[in-house]
């Protein structure tokens, strides 16, 4: 069992809430006000599992600046009003900053009964080796 700091615990609870309202946000015709929440208690809750040091230093990396640009950029554009062309700039930029993730995701997920069945599946299995193998998505 891994055990969490207190402050880890409350930013996995943030980081939850984040990804529930950005979900929600979406699932509501890109409600504005619900994505700029989502946006907010994701990066707030990033920042307290991992500390706020080794967060800067993930998201100012030289070799992710274009990632966090469009990431941050599209935090930026959601929260002026546009929740739209935001969203799609900040779902690049998320998978620019998380591409080196996808492989581990993607070899953890296929480990678990019921879910790595189905990426096992004829038309899933061919795009999950194509994520699960390359670092190159660009």
């Amino acid at each position: 069992m891994i055990s969490l700091t207190d402050t880890q615990k409350i930013g996995m609870g943030l980081t939850g809430f984040g990804v529930f309202f950005l979900f929600f946000g979406m699932i509501l015709f890109f409600d504005k006000a619900l994505l700029a929440i989502g946006n907010v208690l994701f990066v707030a809750g990033l920042a307290f599992v991992i500390g706020l040091e080794r967060t800067f230093r993930f998201f100012f990396q030289k070799h992710k600046m274009k990632a966090t640009g469009f990431f941050l950029g599209g935090v930026f554009v959601v929260l002026v009003g546009w929740p739209l062309i935001g969203m799609i700039f900040e779902i690049y930029g998320f998978f620019l900053l998380f591409r080196g993730f996808f492989p581990v995701v993607v070899g953890f997920i296929r480990r678990v009964p019921v879910l790595g069945s189905l990426l096992n599946l004829p038309g899933i299995r061919s795009f999950v080796d194509k994520v699960g193998e390359s670092n190159n998505m660009v």
